[in-house]
């Protein structure tokens, strides 16, 4: 998949803009192909949007309701958001959203068993969720461990956010099994390293189509798609029925 080409880099999330310009172009770049790719049949009536709204995750979806909006984690964005709320308690009843996409949400929750939670509420029978998240065991994931090793010895070199923590793609895909969702699919991506010149991330772009085939779990982005099952329910009959069938 050949990914969309970002003339001017939009405003993101001031975490996030310490990757700087061309990792965190590249980055955005390789999200929004696959959010326009694997969001344009997902069809219903609400859509949602939470964090990260320099991503347009939504752009290409064509139901009727969409929302953005940030949580308590992302104050004082650059960017116009319909609503603001605390990630622990969501505003919508239990059923009431088709899709709700989470793009690096859950990195920055203190609490993201319990923002997972609130998903799998809103949700309808056969909702789905979309999740972006970095993965832990790639480049990128390494020079995050590197910075935290930093700051044990007083050192600030964060690489991404100091809030919250990276989400392996298998941890993330054992929690949502717990809630009752089948992953349907994920994705990973980005396997340059988050260099500053746009040169030199030239110069490794050889990467990004060995990694596909070679080592596809080390990629510096995932992104995963489940859905929300609802089983039904089946009336057993008492035992003594069948003993006067019999």
């Amino acid at each position: 998949m050949k990914p969309l080409i970002i003339e001017s880099l939009p405003p993101v999330p001031e975490w996030l803009s310490l990757l700087r310009s061309p990792a965190l172009r590249d980055l955005l770049d390789w999200e929004q192909a696959c959010m326009d790719e694997w969001l344009s049949d997902v069809f219903g009536f609400h859509a949602l949007q939470v964090g990260c709204l320099g991503l347009s995750a939504l752009r290409a979806n064509r139901m009727p309701h969409r929302w953005r909006a940030l949580t308590e984690y992302e104050p004082g964005s650059r960017l116009p958001a319909d609503l603001q709320f605390e990630s622990r308690a969501w505003p919508w009843s239990a059923d009431s959203l088709d899709l709700v996409v989470l793009p690096h949400t859950l990195e920055l929750s203190h609490d993201p068993h319990t923002t997972l939670r609130e998903v799998h509420r809103v949700l309808v029978p056969e909702g789905k969720i979309v999740i972006c998240g970095f993965n832990p065991t790639s480049l990128w994931g390494f020079r995050q461990r590197r910075a935290h090793w930093y700051q044990r010895l007083g050192v600030e070199r964060w690489f991404l956010p100091q809030a919250g923590e990276f989400i392996g793609y298998w941890r993330l895909r054992d929690w949502l099994r717990l809630l009752g969702m089948e992953v349907q699919g994920g994705r990973f991506g980005c396997y340059r390293p988050a260099v500053q010149s746009s040169q030199w991330l030239e110069r490794f772009a050889w990467m990004d189509a060995a990694g596909d085939r070679w080592w596809p779990i080390l990629g510096a982005v995932y992104l995963l798609v489940a859905t929300k099952r609802v089983h039904g329910m089946r009336l057993i009959e008492p035992g003594w029925r069948a003993a006067r069938a019999r």
